[in-house]
């Protein structure tokens, strides 16, 4: 069975840091594209930073230069370095990848999310 599980959330003040991981695991062939989304109260899920297949990195607008997305040795994991945390990123932050789990068949697989509360 396939599973993405984060670690990491918590509560900061205004302008601290935290760090957000994600590990995949299973019977996974390959990963294509892994990466963080975040979804606030009221709010869709957007996308915060992700690893594309080509193993170029996305960000958000409203996170670069805050926050970096980086990979473990092993490919099958990814981190979330926040720096400069403001309230507005308060949210419930969701690790996802695209895997070849079966030949020819990429799918996506969620995380169950880590809450991300930051005070003013």
């Amino acid at each position: 069975q396939v599973q993405l599980v984060e670690s990491g959330g918590g509560l900061v003040q205004d302008g601290g840091s935290l760090r957000l991981s994600c590990v995949a695991s299973g019977s996974i062939f390959s990963i294509n594209e892994m990466g963080w989304y975040r979804q606030a109260p009221g709010k869709q899920r957007e996308m915060v930073a992700t690893f594309t297949s080509g193993g170029n990195t996305n960000y958000a607008d409203s996170v670069k230069d805050r926050f970096t997305i980086s990979r473990g040795n092993a490919k099958n994991t990814v981190y979330l370095q926040m720096h400069s945390l403001k309230p507005e990123d308060t949210a419930v932050y969701y690790c996802n990848a695209i895997l070849l789990v079966r030949p020819n068949v990429f799918s996506p697989y969620w995380g169950q999310g880590t809450q991300v509360t930051v005070s003013s």
